[in-house]
């Protein structure tokens, strides 16, 4: 199963789409699409998957995304409301010529890194915030002027962390579909007890032969990046809830505590309590 293509629809009078999407029209599974993205989120909280990365995001959370790039962001619980403000926008869509300029050399080779997703950090998240918020109610040449100003603060800034390794030049389609197909079955599962040979099953391939294609095409093993998104889970409800450490645990996939201990702290390089504490702190 391919991730579907996701296009949404222009008007006559403008270039790209700059539109607030909200519970329950936020839900959009693993998708990818040729525009760029940026992705403001407004309201809730959840995993992002990006590539083969797999982290959490929280309301004011900034992402932008390259073309092609499979992505989805699944929200914590099915009962939480999710909102986010999200510009897709051509390559070309302010012309076909500018990206050839001297000027927007800079611009072009933000876009190659995009293709990787970047999630943005420090001062430039702060500034992009109003920037694309204005965007969706923004009319006229006003529109280019500040999605081009919200480029420049990511490309001079350089304040993001590039989320994905995943080469997406797949060599070929059967390759591509097989990864999305386990990637999609792992994210609507991950909660329940999920084993190497029946994941094997999925891809119809031995074992071993899973194990290292997994490794191969994604630069982590199926175990790794499994835990990756129980533990991402589990974060979400340890900063969100008030549920038990226990609780979180069984929620999250584990049954054991002492195993959700091990992999949370390889995942995060602390305890679930001590994170509890750090990320609820006053």
């Amino acid at each position: 199963m391919k991730p579907f293509i996701q296009k949404l629809t222009l008007d006559e009078t403008t270039s790209f789409v700059a539109k607030t999407f909200r519970t329950p029209d936020f839900e959009v599974g693993w998708h990818q699409h040729i525009e760029y993205e940026l992705i403001l989120f407004t309201e809730g909280s959840g995993l992002g998957f990006v590539g083969n990365h797999v982290g959490e995001f929280e309301t004011g959370d900034i992402y932008f995304l390259g073309s092609n790039l499979p992505h989805t962001f699944q929200k914590r619980e099915p009962g939480l409301i999710t909102s986010a403000v999200v510009v897709q926008f051509r390559e070309d869509f302010w012309g076909t010529e500018i990206l050839n300029i001297p000027e927007s050399r800079y611009i072009k080779k933000l876009l190659e890194s995009s293709l990787f997703g970047l999630k943005i950090t420090g001062n430039s998240k702060r500034l992009l915030f109003s920037l694309i918020s204005e965007l969706e109610t923004t009319i006229g040449f006003q529109r280019i002027l500040i999605l081009g100003k919200c480029l420049d603060i990511i490309a001079t800034g350089k304040e993001y962390i590039e989320v994905s390794t995943q080469d997406l030049k797949q060599p070929n389609n059967k390759d591509r579909d097989c990864i999305d197909r386990i990637f999609q079955f792992t994210i609507d599962s991950f909660r329940e007890p999920i084993s190497l040979s029946r994941v094997a099953g999925i891809a119809s391939m031995s074992v071993p032969a899973f194990c290292n294609y997994f490794k191969k095409s994604t630069k982590k093993t199926y175990i790794d990046f499994l835990n990756e998104i129980r533990i991402g889970y589990a974060c979400t409800s340890l900063m969100e809830t008030r549920k038990t450490v226990l609780e979180i645990c069984f929620d999250s996939g584990y049954n054991t505590m002492a195993n959700f201990h091990k992999q949370f702290l390889k995942v995060k390089q602390t305890t679930p309590l001590q994170y509890r504490k750090y990320f609820t702190a006053d």
